[in-house]
């Protein structure tokens, strides 16, 4: 992602298109897609960033969504309203409507990801939007660590998890961390899939991205977007330092054959789980 945001929306509608002539039905593009990844720093003018939604980029996409007859998964800096701002991802349906919402809901706070400056945590909860291609699961990045999310998706039906994602590494990490970082996300994630018997789709930004206020050496995002299977195998992946499009099949049918095999919704312990509510059992 550059500067440039008409830019950066062009390239991302042309490859859009690319998808779709080559049969993608559902397309993903990565966290906050429209700029470089600002929370970087904590700089009131990147509020300027911000946008409706409805808005200048939903209003592209829909477009683009309808023309070619895709669903379409896309990442905003939503302004909701006067001071209050969200990192938000947008479905929109193949007739060009909106078919939901999900406000990130963990929100992280850390060097060069300070988005507790910008982004309030989300209120719609962790609820599947409904489309023609199913129920679709979608999160925002640091939503993708915890398996609560997860699990609220796959209990209120989602046929996919989702997660849009701008993550990598800090340059100043040795190369044996950064790699453990980066297998991590991985794995965390094809655990997802395995506790849910749900596909997850992963898609990351890519390249390195300097940090304006020069505190840091910036960010090198890992890519390594990837689709995993609902026994957690690795369907796809793409480069970890390249960008790249990948059209992968997915058999939705696949959910159902394996949660009969490994029935772990049936089996929950729903009545010794109350404590999952508190913020840490200090007794």
């Amino acid at each position: 992602m550059t500067a440039d945001v008409e830019a950066n929306r062009s390239l991302l509608v042309r490859e859009t298109e690319s998808a779709a002539a080559q049969g993608a039905q559902l397309v993903v593009l990565p966290e906050l897609h429209n700029t470089p990844y600002f929370c970087q720093t904590e700089d009131v003018a990147n509020f300027d960033l911000a946008e409706t939604i409805p808005g200048p980029s939903t209003e592209l996409f829909c477009g683009v969504a309808k023309r070619l007859g895709v669903v379409l998964v896309i990442s905003l800096f939503e302004r909701r309203a006067t001071g209050l701002y969200h990192n938000t991802a947008v479905v929109i349906e193949a007739d060009g409507s909106i078919a939901g919402i999900h406000r990130k809901m963990h929100i992280p706070d850390d060097p060069a990801y300070y988005e507790k400056f910008y982004f309030t945590p989300g209120d719609l909860g962790f609820h599947p939007i409904k489309t023609s291609l199913g129920k679709l699961g979608v999160q925002v990045c640091w939503d993708q660590w915890y398996p609560e999310g997860a699990r609220l998706m796959a209990l209120g039906g989602a046929d996919l998890l989702i997660y849009p994602t701008a993550i990598g590494y800090e340059s100043s990490d040795a190369r044996e961390e950064q790699e453990r970082q980066r297998g991590a996300w991985q794995t965390v994630q094809r655990g997802h899939a395995v506790a849910n018997g749900l596909h997850v789709i992963a898609v990351n930004r890519v390249g390195e991205e300097a940090d304006p206020s020069g505190q840091t050496c910036g960010i090198r995002f890992w890519g390594s977007s990837f689709v995993a299977g609902p026994q957690g195998e690795l369907l796809a992946e793409a480069p970890a330092d390249a960008s790249a499009t990948m059209i992968v099949d997915i058999n939705m049918e696949r959910s159902e054959q394996v949660r009969r095999w490994w029935p772990f919704l049936r089996d929950r312990r729903i009545d010794a789980y109350g404590d999952l509510g508190r913020r840490f059992i200090d007794d």
